[in-house]
């Protein structure tokens, strides 16, 4: 008996190690986001996920009382991990629509935006009108709303499909192809990165909403988070995140007459 003893204490304190683990893993609230998209969702200088979403997750953390855990993965990813259970919300810049919400819930929206078009400098795309032209030639990213847009609205395009923003706007960058259709924010940046070789049209080709995705039948989650994001507006968290993360950006909007993505 002292000897079963001798190992069975043992195996009891590591049953009950494990055991507080899993509970503290299932009590942490699991975020999932594609963190290549500044300023909604990047990695620091010290490697570290930061953000207007990483900021917009904490303050969900904080009414659910729970740690937060935020976990880096590509975009077409996120819906899989959220209905496999890996994670519990996505919040990486994700546009609520009709498609995904056959998979997915969505909490209200806290984003406006809109689709609009990089274009190759020397290019004869002009507007959205002029994508239509037979022969056009565009750069999409996979798994996005801009992908989505493509296919549907010009099925003369010849679409290149790509997994990141870098090589979207590489190909911009490089005139193999006419233009990238993306969202208003980045398609600014990226201009203004590259401001030799593109040009940004900045009307959008469709209004866009993002919100938070959640796994169907989560309806007390989705309470709290829309509670979250109704007391972030009538604090003014969203407009403190605009100065600290986007005030270049929000200040560029105004100036061509566009609203500003938090009004």
């Amino acid at each position: 008996m002292r000897v079963a003893s001798f190992f069975l204490l043992p195996l009891l304190s590591l049953l009950i190690t494990l055991t507080g683990c899993s509970r503290k893993e299932r009590e942490a609230l699991v975020i999932g986001m594609d963190a290549t998209y500044p300023p909604f969702e990047f990695k620091d200088a010290q490697g570290k996920v930061s953000g207007v979403s990483v900021a917009i997750g904490d303050e969900i953390g904080k009414t659910l009382g729970k740690q937060v855990i935020y976990e880096n993965m590509s975009f077409e990813g996120l819906i899989p991990a959220l209905q496999s259970g890996q994670i519990d919300l996505i919040i990486s810049s994700l546009t609520a629509n009709d498609q995904r919400r056959k998979s997915i819930d969505f909490s209200d929206p806290y984003v406006k935006t809109g689709l609009s078009i990089l274009v190759a400098k020397n290019s004869t795309v002009q507007s959205a009108a002029d994508l239509k032209t037979p022969g056009r030639k565009l750069a999409v990213r996979i798994a996005t709303t801009g992908e989505q847009w493509c296919r549907a609205e010009l099925p003369g395009a010849q679409l290149v499909a790509l997994d990141t923003d870098a090589a979207c706007v590489l190909e911009v960058v490089n005139g193999r192809v006419d233009a990238w259709v993306y969202d208003q924010i980045s398609v600014m940046n990226y201009h203004e990165q590259h401001p030799d070789t593109t040009r940004a049209i900045l009307a959008p080709l469709r209004e866009e909403v993002w919100a938070v995705g959640m796994k169907k039948g989560r309806d007390e989650l989705q309470a709290q988070v829309n509670a979250t994001l109704a007391r972030m507006r009538a604090e003014k968290v969203f407009s403190k995140l605009a100065d600290q993360y986007m005030a270049k950006e929000r200040d560029l909007m105004k100036a061509q007459g566009l609203p500003f993505v938090f009004e």
